[in-house]
């Protein structure tokens, strides 16, 4: 019974996010070209929405977090989080979107559907994981970008997302070139627990009533600290913090 509830509430998702993500494409490039930026990031802010309620009409709790934390406009966030599915994204681009987010992304997602256009016209860092050194420029770019933009620039430094939930051993040197670019940013780590369960059988079915939830932890100031201590304590306050989570859907 179980796996039937699975397989239809897929079908019924597919067909409508493959709906929303067609529509979004067309609608943010037409926002781009005929009423500028402004116009295509709230595209974009409308696909996250609808992201979310697609997820949440199949049956998964999302638990949007942020611990009371409001996020200062007036200077510039590198967001440090762990990455466990490609849903992460809409659930940081809603929580930040005041703070216009900047992704740093693998160049294979300039041609994905609706996200791919603004991965290329939207000031983000798209970054070859073969090309050491053209990642570590683009984001040093980023990190420019954000520092003169006052936006927030996410980081996932385990490099790669986690197919199971279980945290991955953090890579500074992308997290190092932002902050030394970006020296004003207040440092913001963000957990995502759950989300891996939506991707885990590639999407074909998702399973229904997966619990996903996105916490803000307590900012760091970079001033106070070393770019080591920083990602180290990022690090730890993430890892206890989906140990937290996992023992409350127990």
């Amino acid at each position: 019974m179980r796996k039937i509830v699975d397989w239809l509430t897929t079908i019924i998702f597919i067909v409508l996010f493959l709906i929303v993500m067609g529509l979004c494409d067309i609608f943010e490039r037409l926002a781009y070209y005929l009423l500028g930026m402004r116009a295509h990031q709230q595209v974009l802010y409308a696909l996250q929405i609808a992201l979310i309620q697609l997820l949440r009409l199949t049956g998964h709790p999302i638990k949007l977090n942020t611990n009371g934390y409001k996020m200062p406009t007036n200077r510039p966030l590198i967001v440090i989080s762990n990455h466990q599915s490609i849903f992460d994204i809409p659930f940081k681009f809603w929580l930040f979107r005041r703070n216009v987010p900047k992704f740093v992304a693998k160049k294979e997602l300039k041609n994905a559907l609706a996200a791919g256009f603004h991965l290329q016209v939207g000031g983000h860092a798209l970054i070859d994981r073969k090309d050491k050194d053209q990642a570590l420029q683009a984001i040093a770019e980023l990190g420019k970008r954000i520092e003169q933009n006052n936006w927030a620039a996410i980081i996932y430094p385990e490099g790669s997302r986690s197919r199971d939930g279980i945290l991955k051993e953090f890579k500074p040197a992308g997290f190092y070139k932002l902050l030394a670019n970006a020296p004003s940013a207040l440092i913001v780590p963000v957990a995502i627990e759950g989300s891996w369960q939506l991707v885990k059988n590639k999407m074909f079915p998702v399973p229904f009533g997966a619990k996903c939830e996105i916490t803000v932890l307590e900012p760091l100031e970079p001033q106070q600290l070393s770019g080591a201590d920083i990602i180290k304590l990022c690090e730890e306050r993430i890892r206890v913090q989906l140990k937290q989570s996992q023992k409350t859907k127990v």
